[in-house]
């Protein structure tokens, strides 16, 4: 009898005691972010009273003090730290574990976060919103603009689940799949002596006054890249950062204060508003830059994204891109 007492307890007792709930880990994990009980509630649609109980209720059920409670602030004890990340990471398990269940369910239904960055969003994201109006009428498609560096970010956390985006990325657990080249063009003031030429040599970018986006935008990056080709030195002309985005770029080149290189996609509608402008385009080969799809490697709904791919691909055919064939 004794030996049967000491066995029950053993399967009974704290060696398989009660588990945390779903809610209880949302509940510190978004305290253990924000610090702030009112802003943690908020933030996952709880009431302040039971968001506060349910972090109670895990630490009593963990044994361990999660939080530092004071009058003014909350923070996170050394255990809670631990803790956090670990809750973290099973939140995510779960999101995937109910992204996967839903794809299998129906393809093209449910939430898809987009992400684009914002050199993409103005110029593609109609043909991307007509295409999921007209042939995935079931998909909430959320839209998230933001530069690059925050997109893989949030591909990586499980905040968003495709970019559209300039590659290569080299980023590691992130599959691309191409959609499509696009030249870059170069833009000019009305008067200059290269508006409207047709054959620019690639050579002409070394002494050129060039304006480019502020740091952290890829389109910055590709082209420096495409100066440095060129053989664009340290003596060369300067390269002013002077802009957020395309839209003021082009008002500074109207105003005289330099040119710059513009994707194709952008071209009409940067440049359509202005008559002080003017095109030149670079001899063959010119500068180009990858458009693609981004995706987590080994998604649970890449077989869909691949279908959205071909998809867009036609979407797309009556930009002045060139579309990257499926078996590129």
């Amino acid at each position: 009898m004794v030996g049967g007492a000491v066995a029950v307890s053993l399967v009974n007792g704290a060696g398989r005691g009660k588990q945390p709930s779903l809610a209880q880990l949302r509940a510190f994990a978004a305290v253990a972010e924000h610090l702030h009980f009112r802003d943690a509630a908020a933030a996952i649609g709880m009431s302040q009273p039971a968001l506060s109980g349910a972090v109670s209720a895990l630490e009593e059920t963990l044994g361990v003090r999660l939080l530092e409670r004071t009058t003014r602030k909350v923070l996170l004890s050394s255990a809670g730290e631990r803790l956090a990340v670990r809750t973290r990471a099973v939140l995510a398990t779960v999101g995937e574990l109910m992204e996967e269940a839903e794809a299998a369910r129906a393809p093209f239904t449910g939430v898809l976060r987009l992400g684009v960055i914002p050199t993409v969003a103005p110029y593609l994201l109609p043909a991307v919103l007509r295409l999921v109006r007209e042939r995935y009428p079931a998909l909430d498609l959320q839209v998230h603009e933001e530069q690059t560096s925050a997109l893989l970010e949030g591909l990586g956390a499980g905040r968003l689940d495709l970019l559209l985006l300039a590659v290569p990325l080299g980023a590691a657990g992130v599959a691309e799949i191409p959609l499509f080249d696009e030249d870059f063009v170069l833009v000019t003031p009305q008067e200059h002596w290269l508006g409207g030429r047709e054959d620019i040599p690639r050579e002409a970018l070394r002494e050129l006054p060039l304006l480019l986006l502020d740091e952290g935008h890829c389109l910055r990056d590709q082209a420096l890249d495409i100066c440095r080709e060129a053989g664009r030195g340290a003596d060369s002309a300067p390269v002013t950062t002077t802009a957020a985005g395309l839209s003021t770029l082009v008002q500074l080149v109207a105003g005289g204060l330099g040119v710059t290189l513009l994707p194709r996609t952008a071209l009409q509608v940067e440049t359509g508003r202005n008559d002080r402008l003017a095109t030149g385009y670079f001899a063959e080969p010119a500068p180009t830059r990858r458009i693609a799809l981004a995706m987590r490697s080994g998604a649970a709904r890449q077989g869909e994204f691949e279908e959205f791919a071909v998809a867009l691909r036609e979407a797309l055919a009556d930009l002045p891109v060139r579309v990257v064939p499926d078996a590129d």
